[in-house]
């Protein structure tokens, strides 16, 4: 029975009663061997690629409802499921299972002169909280993940992805029971009632760590309220920079894949930096190539190319997530560094540059959790790092920064070897 068929829905004993399932999960998850985690992800690959029909045909109603909602393109976009993506989920956990496994690195060690052996150790984080809007492949992904990295989670999707979500977690609980893992493992939350975020949040006694993904309202929720370590995914206010000496041609081709090959995604490019140099040439043949995308400017801007709309205020601040581009002109590489640290969210920023000297200063002063040389910032994610897929990317500077993958969602313990030493 779900919660939301409950004549009274208590949310802290709802949650609670699965965080504690959870917690004894983790506890078995931690020492669960390579093989055994691997066999898991495997068979719930199958499992994804084998519900594929049911898994689009769920995924249609949460779409339906969506739009009937009047939901953006760019959000039907990050909730869309087909053929394609469900292969891309599947073939990301087999990618997760091929990865080595962070669990029992030796992260450090040392033999002290009174004879004690001392090593730091990676260990699991324990039960992981994943709170996230409107993709439901995060499931599986954060699912994977917590699993490799021996942590038990307890996903709690938008209500939007709920249908498309019991269908990912069900095969992914079915490739845990096939490996002989207990099924709390990977948990979900089957309730739209916000009430049941909260009582996640103070879960104290069983969760030890809550990732949110999603926008800003969500993370500001997360942030305020609560009782448990958190792991802060911001918004991706992400800055394209062109410098004086960028190949112009490929500062065009490379900034349209950055805003437009999916405009819904965080580590899309949202705001343009362009040298005051450069910025004739280059502003009409950026237009060109975006096409329908709408750029805002302010008035030097806009005095260049004649469809560029005047900014607001605000446009310089702003996570678009659609199809809508700010444009500021700067004199020279000190005021695009400046312009970038007022506005930039801390997630991801690119220069176009051929001159060495500019993309290494760059490199080492913008204080972002992703820095770029001619790329597109759209590479700013855990699968292209290598890291088969991710939790989402941190932009605080505490434990993780960037995308969160296996290591990222480990800790660490001191194992000490004595034969008998007493400290004088």
């Amino acid at each position: 029975m779900t919660a939301e068929t409950r004549t009274e829905f208590d949310a802290c004993a709802y949650v609670d009663a699965i965080a504690a399932k959870a917690e004894q999960a983790a506890r078995v998850l931690a020492s669960a061997d390579t093989a055994q985690k691997n066999a898991a992800l495997t068979r719930a690959a199958k499992a994804l690629r084998d519900n594929a029909a049911r898994l689009v045909e769920a995924n249609g109603l949460d779409v339906d409802a969506a739009k009937a909602a009047g939901r953006t393109d760019a959000f039907i976009d990050r909730l869309t499921l087909d053929g394609d993506r469900v292969e891309a989920m599947a073939t990301a956990l087999e990618q997760i299972a091929g990865l080595p496994d962070p669990i029992g690195r030796i992260l450090h060690e040392t033999d002290r002169p009174n004879g004690l052996k001392i090593q730091r150790v990676a260990t699991p984080i324990g039960v992981i909280g994943m709170i996230y809007e409107s993709r439901p492949n995060v499931g599986a992904d954060a699912g994977a993940l917590c699993l490799k990295s021996g942590n038990a989670v307890i996903l709690r999707g938008g209500s939007e992805s709920l249908n498309s979500t019991r269908i990912i977690i069900e095969c992914m609980r079915e490739g845990l029971a096939e490996a002989g893992l207990p099924e709390a493992a990977i948990s979900l939350i089957d309730t739209p009632d916000r009430a049941a975020v909260g009582a996640l949040l103070s879960c104290t006694e069983h969760v030890d760590l809550v990732i949110p993904r999603g926008g800003k309202s969500l993370v500001a929720r997360v942030r305020d309220e609560a009782k448990v370590p958190t792991l802060l995914h911001l918004d991706g206010n992400c800055h394209f920079y062109v410098h004086e000496a960028a190949d112009l041609d490929k500062a065009a081709t490379v900034l349209t894949n950055a805003k437009l090959r999916r405009t819904g995604v965080c580590g899309a490019t949202e705001s343009l930096v362009v040298d005051r140099k450069v910025a004739g040439d280059f502003l009409p043949k950026a237009l060109d190539s975006l096409g329908a995308c709408e750029v805002r400017g302010e008035a030097d801007a806009v005095k260049i190319d004649g469809r560029i709309k005047p900014a607001a205020a605000n446009d310089f601040d702003t996570e678009y997530l659609d199809a809508i581009l700010s444009v500021k002109v700067v004199d020279g590489i000190d005021e695009a560094l400046d312009f970038i640290a007022a506005h930039s969210s801390s997630h991801t920023e690119s220069i176009l540059t051929e001159d060495a000297e500019a993309a290494e200063r760059f490199l080492t002063e913008v204080d972002s959790a992703v820095v770029m040389h001619n790329a597109s910032t759209q590479f700013s994610d855990g699968g292209e790092f290598g890291m088969g897929a991710e939790i989402g990317i941190a932009t605080g500077k505490m434990h993780a920064r960037g995308p969160v993958g296996l290591e990222q969602l480990t800790s660490f313990k001191y194992r000490v070897r004595g034969s008998g030493q007493t400290r004088p």
